[in-house]
This record gives structure tokens, C-alpha cells and sequence, in this order.
């Protein structure tokens, strides 16, 4: 199974393209209705970081995906995978995550 399913997401990423951290953050932020500034607290990092990877200007590390996604309440598999994602594209590398979490 992979995470697009538990998300519901493959329809939209078909008509969008890949979700990226860019995307990921930037629709949780104004969902939620929150400044930069304050979701740049939120997630323990500066306003100008979280400019730079909303605008797709950064990458965000595996590990700060998954620290993203407990301080969020969210699925750390998910973050994590669109994480991978993300750099396997800047690598330009042509490949499919497929993760689950280890028993």
C-alpha cells in the first residue's frame, strides 16, 4: 500500500503533479490559517527558511521531515516519503519511493 492511498491524493497529484514538502507545508499552513512567521515557530525554524522551502528554494531532510510531521500531528511515513521524493527529483533521478514503517 502506499501512502497516496491513505492520503487520497493519486487523483490530484495525476492533475498537479508530485506533492512536495513546498506544497505539503505551505497548504497545511494556510489551511490552517497561520502567518509564516508563526508556523515558522511552530516548526522551530526561521521565517526565511520556511520561505525558502515553501518556494521550492530548499530541500528539507528526512529527519526535519519527520520532525515536521510529529510537530504537526501528522503521518511522519508520509513527510518522510515526500522528503525522498524531493530529492530523488533534484538528483534528477528517475525512481518510485515506496516505504512502510519497520516492525
Amino acid at each position: 500500500m502506499t501512502t497516496k492511498k491513505w492520503y487520497g491524493i493519486e487523483d490530484l497529484e495525476k492533475k498537479i503533479g508530485p506533492f512536495t514538502m513546498a506544497m505539503l507545508l505551505r497548504s497545511f499552513r494556510t489551511r490552517e490559517e497561520i502567518s509564516q512567521v508563526d508556523f515558522a515557530k511552530k516548526l522551530k525554524i526561521s521565517k526565511a527558511n520556511l520561505c525558502d522551502i515553501e518556494k521550492g528554494r530548499k530541500l528539507v531532510s528526512i529527519e526535519r521531515a519527520a520532525k515536521f510531521a510529529k510537530i504537526l500531528k501528522d503521518s511522519e511515513l508520509y513527510y518522510v516519503k515526500v522528503a525522498l521524493d524531493d530529492q530523488l527529483r533534484a538528483a534528477n533521478l528517475k525512481y518510485e519511493v515506496f516505504i512502510k514503517k519497520a516492525s
